[in-house]
């Protein structure tokens, strides 16, 4: 959880910040969140030896001077959420307790990776602070960045960075067999713990052998947890393989291509297999069930002016016929595509 993470390290909270380094030294009241701020000249001279700034210029005190209310309650949050884990740990024989204590767990979860985004929430929060938000996402961004330039700087892992989002980064380590890809990225997850403070810290999650990045956040591989482990995991992010709005046909083709790809490498084999299925949906031998699709209904107010819907299209027809017909707000609608003008 880097933002929690990011906030408990820095101190970053409503009750801590000073405002951006543009106010300070000034005596006049300045724009702060929803409410208005003025730092006293002589507070900060006081402070002055006690303050962190963000990458964006925006001031903090020292946890030396007050810890901030925001880092308590995360702390307490993701140490409580250890305390269920570790309980779900001594009780796995005891499954309706096992599911009960994985829901508060992602409870706890949701409640630390969202108390960022209450001080981001202009428009829609009720305490909303930019100084805060700000900081919050440019020390994270600054952070990634940080790992990044480490793993770049060691030529002995002869490791390179290919890909970086938010929280997590993608490293590739060319010509190294499966248990030196362990060994270097638990290296690399262990000097960039140490370049920050805690409680931020870089876990080595899994190794991909082989793996497809697509695009951001789309990619697809045979994932290995552990060095033990024999038998590697299909895994896939955001390709058509996982997502709703394709259709069946095309995610089992898809994820069996790439299966066919993974264990032979060789793109003919690849090639025959989907020329095959081709000729089952030219020919007729694959069901209509397999060819789908099913989008979401927003309701009649959902769609903006004009819009061309395959859902609501459908959603207007059935209500012609009886208002009743009209599916829920949410509900999946399934409809064809067949040749022909719409």
């Amino acid at each position: 959880s880097l933002y929690p993470s990011i906030i408990i390290a820095y101190n970053y909270c409503f009750s801590t910040c000073m405002g951006r380094v543009e106010h300070l030294g000034r005596s006049e009241i300045f724009e702060f969140g929803c409410t208005q701020l003025r730092v006293p000249v002589e507070e900060l001279n006081r402070l002055k030896h006690n303050l962190n700034f963000s990458p964006c210029g925006v001031a903090f005190v020292n946890q030396s001077v007050v810890k901030g209310v925001l880092p308590r309650m995360l702390e307490e949050i993701l140490n409580t959420r250890l305390m269920v884990k570790q309980s779900m740990k001594e009780r796995k024989n005891n499954k309706t307790l096992q599911r009960v204590l994985h829901a508060r767990q992602l409870g706890l979860k949701l409640i630390a990776n969202v108390t960022y985004g209450y001080t981001a929430a202009n428009f829609s929060g009720r305490m909303p602070c930019i100084e805060v938000g700000d900081s919050v996402v440019s020390k994270a961004r600054e952070t990634l960045e940080r790992a990044i330039s480490l793993v770049k700087s060691n030529s002995q892992w002869g490791a390179k960075v290919i890909y970086g989002d938010t929280d997590s980064m993608f490293v590739l380590v060319p010509g190294k067999s499966r248990q030196e890809a362990f060994r270097i990225g638990a290296e690399i997850a262990e000097a960039v713990t140490n370049d920050n403070p805690k409680p931020v810290k870089l876990k080595l999650e899994k190794v991909y052998q082989p793996c497809l990045l697509q695009t951001k956040k789309r990619y697809v591989g045979y994932m290995y947890e552990s060095p033990s482990q024999d038998k590697p995991v299909y895994d896939a992010k955001g390709i058509e393989t996982v997502r709703r709005d394709g259709c069946p046909a095309v995610a089992k083709v898809l994820e069996k291509s790439l299966r066919i790809l993974f264990e032979t490498k060789d793109v003919s084999l690849v090639k025959r297999y989907v020329c095959r299925q081709f000729g089952k949906v030219l020919s007729g031998r694959i069901s209509v069930q397999e060819l789908t699709f099913a989008r979401e209904y927003r309701g009649a107010a959902g769609y903006k002016p004009g819009a061309c819907v395959p859902a609501l299209e459908l959603a207007r027809q059935w209500r012609t016929v009886d208002p009743r017909l009209e599916p829920r707000v949410g509900q999946r609608v399934p409809y064809v595509i067949v040749a022909g003008p719409p």
